[in-house]
């Protein structure tokens, strides 16, 4: 089944990307999710509208990106969240918590669509994310948990 991914998904495609996918991941996943419409005849014009608000968006060249990663990993940024005496959270650390930490500590303004956790964060202490800066550039960075 041919879709025209909204948003990005890792493993498949950026925003505006004509992919084929097999019929229940579409159904079951992607299009209730918002991630993405079926092709139509019509839809070129949307793959165009989405293509022109991405590279809006984005980060405009590749040395930009390459300039923010730097920025990124070069110090670890302090997330402040309400903990118990055992160091468990209460509740999570989102993407929005970890954009608005980076923002905060003098970072780049970043999309909370581009961060990627590889597991959620429930505990205080170091944790690591990635951020897609860049088709071609990704940031690795530390984060430091800690009570408010």
């Amino acid at each position: 089944m041919k879709v025209i991914l909204t948003h990005e998904v890792s493993g498949l495609g950026t925003a505006g990307d004509v992919v084929d996918v097999k019929p229940g991941y579409a159904r079951n996943y992607l299009l209730p999710r918002g991630l993405a419409t079926g092709w139509t005849k019509g839809g070129q014009k949307q793959v165009d509208a989405i293509a022109k608000g991405r590279a809006a968006r984005a980060v405009k060249s590749l040395e930009e990106a390459q300039e923010f990663k730097t920025r990124l990993e070069e110090a670890p940024v302090t997330v402040s969240v309400h903990a118990g005496k055992e160091g468990r959270l209460f509740g999570a650390v989102s993407t929005a918590d970890i954009a608005a930490a980076v923002k905060a500590a003098g970072g780049p303004d970043l999309d909370r669509r581009k961060i990627e956790v590889p597991s959620t964060i429930k505990t205080v202490g170091a944790h690591t994310a990635l951020v897609r800066l860049h088709p071609e550039v990704q940031a690795k960075v530390d984060l430091n948990v800690v009570p408010d």
